[in-house]
């Protein structure tokens, strides 16, 4: 317990000694966390974005005008309780007919002739959303046949809108996947090179403490006595540039909150101040493991002089 007080004690001397080569570790490690927290928010407001495509789109059953109602429900309740379906909806004939006379309130010839009809010439529909965009194919197919969830299922739908909007999903859905992969792979890129980055500034630290290293190591210092107290070190800069990221991400993000709402369609304001404990635990375990592995990396060359 001795020994780790005293190499604690010892990084702590050792950051505050460095003076400049300090400072500029921690700001190198800022600008590191800076990016990912950059990356959160971005990945954040991507993932809103296509939430929100995504919950525009579904397929519709229309059902034939003499549908019987209760079979209509009861194939309802087949479809809702498929693993794939987020939710079912269902539309009378009645609430129907009430939505197409609003819709076409100013078109007088529409009206007119709805009244000289005098009956529902509409049936009723179900509203189908799916967990996922690719899901919606199959769901089309289960649906289009008479397949065991209702008997006689095939009678009573009209028609299923799947096929009329097959290629706009179709797109979507491989939008969607793109943006997912591509979101990856820029993240992945930003980060190995902010460790790359970070890996090298803690190593040009460390290399003006090689003759220090060298007078440790000939009166006979342990490799670990020698190498805690630059981890240590390295803990300190995740810890303080931890704090400066996540204060200064505070006026940015209400900034963009302000003024890049309406383009990003995600408040990243409210987002990352609602999030914010989430995102300070994770940005600081990232930069506290980031500076004791560059740490433990960087001084291995001088320990095996």
């Amino acid at each position: 317990m001795i020994k780790i007080l005293r190499i604690i004690k010892a990084g702590f001397i050792s950051f505050k000694r460095s003076g400049t080569i300090s400072f500029a570790s921690v700001l190198i490690m800022t600008v590191t966390l800076s990016v990912v927290t950059s990356i959160i928010l971005l990945q954040a407001s991507l993932n809103f974005s296509l939430n929100q495509i995504k919950e525009k789109v579904d397929i519709t059953i229309y059902f034939t005008v003499k549908a019987p109602e209760s079979q209509i429900l009861s194939l309802k309740d087949s479809i809702s309780k498929l693993p794939e379906v987020q939710s079912a909806t269902y539309v009378s004939a009645e609430e129907s007919l009430a939505l197409f006379r609003a819709r076409h309130s100013g078109d007088y010839a529409t009206i007119a002739a709805l009244d000289e009809i005098n009956e529902n010439p509409l049936g009723g529909y179900l509203n189908i959303k799916a967990n996922d965009v690719s899901q919606y194919e199959s769901l089309a197919e289960t649906m289009k046949a008479d397949n065991g969830l209702v008997s006689g299922a095939d009678n009573i739908i009209d028609k299923i809108n799947y096929h009329d909007n097959k290629v706009v999903i179709d797109r979507l859905n491989s939008i969607i996947s793109g943006a997912q992969k591509l979101g990856v792979l820029v993240t992945l890129i930003l980060i190995i090179i902010s460790v790359i980055i970070t890996l090298n500034t803690i190593r040009l630290a460390i290399f003006i403490s090689k003759e220090e290293i060298g007078v440790m190591r000939l009166v006979g210092a342990s490799r670990n006595a020698v190498r805690g107290p630059f981890m240590v070190e390295g803990l300190i800069y995740g810890v303080v540039a931890t704090f400066i990221t996540s204060l200064l991400f505070i006026p940015a993000s209400i900034w963009m909150g302000n003024n890049m709402t309406g383009f990003l369609g995600l408040n990243l304001k409210d987002y990352y101040l609602s999030n914010f404990v989430q995102i300070f635990v994770l940005i600081g375990l990232f930069g506290m493991i980031l500076g004791i592995i560059s740490s433990f990396l960087a001084i291995g060359r001088y320990l095996n002089k």
